[in-house]
């Protein structure tokens, strides 16, 4: 379990690294002409890239004209991957992807431009697997479920099954009596 200042500092990320323009910059560079096109996406991308990691999940935005969110909790977490190439790994930055059951062949969210890509992946791991910090439970797990508390609430729940019972019974009957009266034989429903 990560220690409540670890969680803190991964709570605390929002903007990725300068290096990871540094990054964007190089790819730009290395396509020759496309770089014309290629410099205005990753300048926008940089630029609006946003993450907010809470108790609940994982919160991704980025885009100006086509904005995409996505917000992904832990417990529909199935898979977390780091992958970097040369140029990530001599900036040292890493791509964490995050995998869900969705059915998606790639990954869900792809978090980029953190040096600390080994301690969010730990964090991510950590939450996935549902140990929470004062908490036992899993995130996945149903929750308990509820039981009355009161008598009164015990006698109300009796007299509504006795209710249900009562009806059940007086529409078998009816059923029976119009089966016998048409002739068919007993159906059973």
């Amino acid at each position: 379990m990560p220690s409540p200042a670890i969680t803190n500092k991964i709570f605390a990320l929002e903007r990725p690294d300068p290096s990871l323009w540094t990054l964007y910059l190089l790819r730009a560079l290395l396509t020759g002409p496309f770089v014309v096109f290629l410099l205005p996406l990753y300048f926008f991308r940089y630029r609006t890239l946003r993450y907010r990691f809470d108790e609940e999940g994982i919160h991704m935005r980025v885009g100006v004209l086509y904005r995409r969110e996505v917000n992904l909790t832990y417990a529909r977490i199935q898979d977390i991957h780091l992958q970097s190439g040369v140029l990530q790994r001599w900036l040292k930055l890493a791509d964490i992807q995050i995998q869900t059951a969705s059915g998606a062949a790639g990954a869900e969210l792809v978090i980029e431009g953190f040096k600390e890509f080994e301690g969010i992946r730990d964090f991510l791991y950590t939450r996935m697997r549902g140990t929470r910090s004062g908490s036992g439970a899993r995130p996945d797990e149903p929750p308990p479920l509820p039981h009355a508390s009161t008598p009164g609430d015990e006698e109300e729940m009796v007299t509504l099954l006795l209710h249900i019972r009562d009806e059940l019974r007086h529409t078998r009957e009816l059923l029976e009596q119009r089966n016998a009266t048409t002739g068919r034989p007993d159906e059973h429903v």
